[in-house]
C-alpha cells in the first residue's frame, strides 16, 4: 500500500506523496538552545532520525533540515543573567546537543540553520507581509501579524479564535499590538536586547524577530516554498505551527507544508516530566550516569510517535536487554558454522517475511513498535533453527545477517550497541592492564605507585575490590549491563 502518515492538517491517515516524485523536503522544529536537551526533546529528535532513515531506506532522496533557535525571550533572559552575549551563551548548548545526538546514533541532517544567521530573510518576509496588508506596525518599531486578515487561521489546530490566544508562548505584552490574538513578527528593541547583542536594524525600526517568523524564514529559505513534511512536538501545533502557516502562506500564496507530523509528549515513571516534581531528566544526565546510549535510543523509539511513552528505569533495563539480545544474536549468527549446500532450512524465507512485516508496520504511520516486534519474532525463529542445526547453509546465514543490517539502517540499535560493545572491550583491556601494573607495584612494595594506579582508575569511574581470589573491578554507574571483571 505504500507509506501512510497521519496528517495533523487533515486529521486523517493519508498516502504519502511528495511534491516531486522521489525527492522529499523535510523541515523539523529543533531545540531552543538555552539549556541541555531533555529526554522529551530527544524523543522528538530520534523520531526525526527515524523519519530520515526510513525515507532513505525506501529509496527517497531526502533533504532534511532541523533548526536551532538561538534568539528568543528565553535565550535573551538567560544570556543576560549570565552576563554574556547571546552567541557566547547558546553555543555550548548547541554543541552539546550535537554531541549527544551523535552518541545516540542520530545521522547528521543536511543542515542545522541557526536563527541569528537568517535575520535578513526574516526582515524580507516581514516586509512582504506588510506589503500584502497582513501585518501592521506599532509606534515602538514592532510589527504584528493581523490574523483577522488571514481567513484560514486556525486550520491546523482547529482553535476557536473567539476564545483568544490562551497558551501562547509569549503572552500579551507591552509592544502595542491591536488585538491580543495577533502575534509578533518583529519586536521593537529593548535595553536587554542590546545588552546581549540580540538587536538588528530593519526598515521599520531596530529590534529582533519574533519566535514564529524564524522557522518560516528558515524553512522557506532552505527547503522551499512548499515542504513535503513538517515535524515537531505536539505542543508546537498551536500557536507556533499555526503561525508558521499564516506567515508562510500569507507571503507566498502557496501551501506551506503538505504533511504535518507531531510527536506526543512522554511521561517519566508515569508522571508528567517537570522540574518541580524532580523528574526532569536530560540526556546528558543519563550519559554521565553511564546509562547505555543504545538503551536510551531503544526506549525513546519503542513507542509509535503518536502514542504516549512512559520513560522509566524498568524500561531502560528492558531496553538494555533487548539491545544485548540483538547483539548476541548477530554474534551467534556470525560464528555459526556454515556449509555449501543448496537445501534451505527456512531462514531465508523467514528473513524475507520479516522484511515485509517490518515495512508493513513502518508504512503504517511509522509504527516502529510493530517493526521491532517483527524483528524480535525473527530472532526467536532464527535462534530456534540455530539451536537444532549444527551447520547453516551459507546463503541462509548471509540472508539473516543481511536482514539485520538492512533493518538497522532504520533502527540504528545494532550500530550504537556495537560501538558501545567495542568501547567496553577496550575499557576492560585497559583496566586489566592497570590492575596488573598495580599488582606488580604491590609485589615490589611500591605502595605509592599502587595507590596512584587505584586513583587513576577511580577518576575513570572504576572501583577496585581486593579479595582472596584476586582483585575485582566494577564501573560505577546506573546503566544496566555494566559488567564487573576480575584479575588474578
Amino acid at each position: 500500500m505504500g507509506l501512510r502518515l497521519f496528517n495533523t492538517l487533515t486529521r486523517q491517515l493519508e498516502p504519502f506523496e511528495p511534491l516531486e516524485p522521489g525527492r522529499v523536503g523535510v523541515y523539523a522544529c529543533g531545540p531552543t538552545i538555552y539549556g541541555y536537551a531533555h529526554i522529551g526533546n530527544f524523543r522528538s529528535f530520534l523520531f526525526y532520525d527515524l523519519v530520515h532513515r526510513y525515507l532513505e531506506w525506501k529509496g527517497y532522496d531526502v533533504h532534511f533540515v532541523m533548526n536551532f533557535t538561538d534568539v528568543d525571550d528565553k535565550t535573551i533572559r538567560a544570556a543576560r543573567a549570565e552576563g554574556v552575549g547571546i552567541g557566547e551563551f547558546t553555543e555550548p548548548f548547541g554543541e552539546a546537543i550535537m554531541e549527544e545526538a551523535d552518541t545516540l546514533g542520530m545521522r547528521r541532517f543536511d543542515l542545522y540553520p541557526r536563527a541569528t544567521d537568517y535575520v535578513d530573510e526574516m526582515i524580507q518576509l516581514v516586509a512582504t507581509l506588510l506589503e500584502r496588508g497582513l501585518a501592521y506596525r506599532t509606534d515602538d518599531g514592532s510589527v504584528f501579524y493581523d490574523i483577522s486578515a488571514f481567513p484560514d487561521y486556525g486550520k491546523l489546530s482547529g482553535k476557536d479564535l473567539e476564545k483568544g490566544r490562551a497558551g501562547e508562548r509569549v503572552a500579551t505584552d507591552d509592544y502595542g499590538k491591536e488585538d491580543a490574538r495577533d502575534f509578533a513578527l518583529w519586536k521593537g528593541v529593548k535595553p536587554e536586547d542590546e545588552e546581549v547583542g540580540a538587536a538588528w536594524d530593519a526598515p521599520w525600526g531596530r529590534g529582533r524577530p519574533g519566535w514564529h517568523v524564524e522557522c518560516s524564514a528558515m524553512g522557506l529559505a532552505e527547503v522551499g516554498t512548499t515542504l513535503d513534511l513538517h515535524l515537531g512536538g505536539e505542543d508546537l501545533i498551536f500557536p507556533h505551527h499555526e503561525d508558521e502557516i499564516a506567515q508562510s502562506e500569507g507571503a507566498t500564496g502557496k501551501p506551506f507544508a503538505r504533511y504535518w507530523l507531531h510527536v506526543k509528549h512522554l511521561k517519566v515513571e508515569g508522571q508528567k516530566m517537570s522540574k518541580s516534581l524532580g523528574n526532569f531528566i536530560t540526556v546528558r544526565d543519563l550519559l554521565q550516569r553511564d546509562v547505555s546510549p543504545a538503551a536510551i535510543r531503544h526506549q525513546l523509539l519503542s513507542a509509535q510517535y503518536r502514542r504516549e511513552l512512559n520513560f522509566s528505569q524498568a524500561g531502560l533495563e528492558a531496553s538494555e536487554r533487548a539491545v544485548r539480545r540483538l547483539l548476541d544474536f548477530q554474534d551467534r549468527l556470525r560464528a555459526h558454522p556454515v556449509e555449501e549446500v543448496s537445501e534451505g532450512l527456512g531462514l531465508s524465507e523467514a528473513a524475507s517475511r520479516t522484511r515485509e512485516n517490518f515495512q508493513e508496520a513502518m508504512d503504517d504511520d511509522l509504527n516502529v513498535s510493530g517493526g521491532l516486534g517483527a524483528l524480535f519474532t525473527f530472532v526467536n525463529e532464527a535462534n530456534a533453527i540455530l539451536d537444532r542445526e549444527e551447520r547453516l547453509p551459507r546463503s541462509e546465514r548471509e540472508a539473516a545477517l543481511g536482514l539485520l543490517d538492512s533493518l538497522d539502517e532504520v533502527l540504528g540499535l545494532l550500530e550504537v550497541g556495537r560501538r558501545e560493545r567495542q568501547v567496553d572491550r577496550e575499557l576492560a583491556a585497559w583496566v586489566e592492564e592497570r590492575i596488573e601494573a598495580r599488582a606488580r607495584a604491590r609485589e615490589d612494595r611500591n605502595w605509592e605507585a599502587a595507590d596512584a594506579i587505584r586513583d587513576e582508575l577511580a577518576q575513570e569511574g572504576i572501583v577496585l575490590e581486593d579479595g582472596p581470589e584476586g582483585t575485582r573491578w566494577k564501573r560505577v554507574g546506573t546503566g544496566a549491563g555494566k559488567e564487573a571483571g576480575a584479575a588474578g
